[in-house]
């Protein structure tokens, strides 16, 4: 039989490239979605000289007709898809301010990557999940998309008030339930991963949680079984794959 394959988007570093590590480490074919042609290269050699087999994907989530592209490309070189990592996304620094010095532009751009970027690669590459007798997404989301954790007044993250990346992935987390309410009955099971406070470039490698620990989170619903959960939010606890309130 041959490998199964999976597709990670923004996966040239952080979460996204430790993702790639661990699926590939199952014996996945995977992926690696870039915007860079350079970085994804080299991303997918940095893995192939692990034993893993990796392969570049030229892929900007934002662009209609790279994501076109490369659901062609997958289609042609494999067939069909097995897993759907949406892991690309961005934090504007415009949009890290209060929610009342937010400019629309901040929330616009935050709002085309972390949620029409995922809505554009999930219904481009669904006719290749489909073919695929136990496809898997998994959106990477976030504590911050969580409304039940950012107005508890106890949680750490209640004081962290900006409003473009936390209420794009409240939209994401929306965006998880809705596919998995369509795909209800099939063998493709949609969730979406917290991976937690991690260092990465998107908050300048301050977070107290490694790549490797949030892209864990991610592997989890990405290799469940079949009487796994769909349509869930979870991780991002001390034990991996807890659940996270809405």
């Amino acid at each position: 039989m041959t490998s199964r394959i999976a597709l990670i988007t923004g996966a040239n570093k952080g979460i996204g490239f430790e993702t790639a590590r661990l699926l590939g480490g199952e014996g996945m074919t995977v992926l690696i979605g870039a915007r860079s042609a350079d970085l994804g290269e080299k991303a997918a050699a940095t893995l192939s000289t692990e034993g893993i087999d990796a392969r570049f994907v030229h892929l900007d989530v934002t662009d209609s007709d790279l994501v076109e592209a490369a659901a062609k490309q997958i289609e042609a070189d494999h067939g069909r898809l097995d897993v759907l990592v949406n892991n690309a996304g961005i934090s504007p620094a415009e949009g890290m301010g209060a929610p009342s010095a937010t400019s629309v532009r901040a929330m616009r751009e935050a709002y085309e990557t972390n949620v029409f970027g995922v809505i554009a690669v999930t219904n481009a590459m669904l006719p290749l999940l489909r073919r695929s007798p136990a496809g898997r997404i998994v959106n990477v989301g976030s504590e911050l998309g969580s409304l039940a954790v950012i107005g508890d007044p106890s949680s750490p993250s209640f004081q962290i008030n900006s409003l473009a990346y936390p209420s794009s992935k409240t939209a994401l987390n929306a965006v998880t339930v809705a596919y998995a309410k369509e795909l209800a009955g099939t063998p493709i099971k949609v969730n979406s991963a917290n991976p937690g406070y991690c260092a990465t470039d998107l908050n300048a490698h301050s977070g107290f949680r490694t790549p490797v620990q949030g892209a864990t989170e991610v592997f989890l619903l990405a290799t469940l079984d079949d009487g796994g959960p769909t349509g869930a939010f979870q991780g991002g606890a001390e034990e991996p794959g807890q659940p996270v309130p809405w």
